[in-house]
């Protein structure tokens, strides 16, 4: 039961105090994106959420085993990035082996939702804030998950922010980097971040 609160807390901390898109903005191309349509939604934030919490398991064994040692850390970004290629491939013909239908469906965004900054981000934040493989999945699933709320947000956002009221100029991407500025404020008042220089 331990092992469940510290996967809980650590996830609830990476959705809500160190969200992937509003504090750090890995990935707002790709929640952008993916928030415009309802259906894309679900798929990608299924996508990153498998993504980011089976790469935080399988990176935790390569931070304890290359970390301690004194250059250990410059190999992790290729590390992480060879993990990322790995888990992608391994994605592909297990849907196109046993899913062909499914597939057949996914094939034209499962790299979008595999190899992004999201992902890669909570691999390198893992390797920095995670103690044990239980804060690893924690925050990998809570990554994803902290995903979903920000492309729930665009998503829901996406109709009004796309409307005759808004300046031409501001219609699209530029408003949207603007509103999730502005949730990202929102956040970080919330959290009570205070500048450090």
């Amino acid at each position: 039961m331990e092992v469940f609160y510290k996967i809980v807390s650590v996830a609830m901390v990476s959705v809500f105090v160190q969200n992937a898109i509003f504090d750090r903005a890995l990935g707002s191309n790709v929640v952008i994106y993916a928030s415009r349509k309802d259906s894309h939604v679900i798929g990608f934030t299924l996508g990153i959420t498998a993504m980011t919490t089976i790469a935080s398991a399988v990176s935790y064994f390569f931070d304890s085993l290359l970390l301690p040692l004194p250059l250990g850390w410059l190999f992790m970004p290729l590390v992480y990035v060879a993990v990322i290629s790995a888990l992608y491939i391994i994605a592909l013909l297990f849907f196109w082996r046993l899913f062909p239908k499914v597939f057949a469906k996914i094939r034209k965004y499962v790299h979008l939702a595999i190899i992004n900054c999201t992902v890669i981000g909570a691999l390198f934040l893992n390797s920095g804030y995670g103690s044990d493989i239980w804060s690893y999945i924690g925050y990998g699933f809570g990554t994803g998950i902290g995903f979903f709320l920000a492309c729930f947000l665009l998503n829901i956002a996406h109709e009004r922010l796309d409307s005759d009221k808004i300046p031409r100029v501001f219609r699209g991407y530029p408003i949207m980097l603007i509103y999730i500025g502005v949730i990202s404020l929102a956040f970080s008042a919330l959290v009570g971040y205070t500048a450090e220089f």
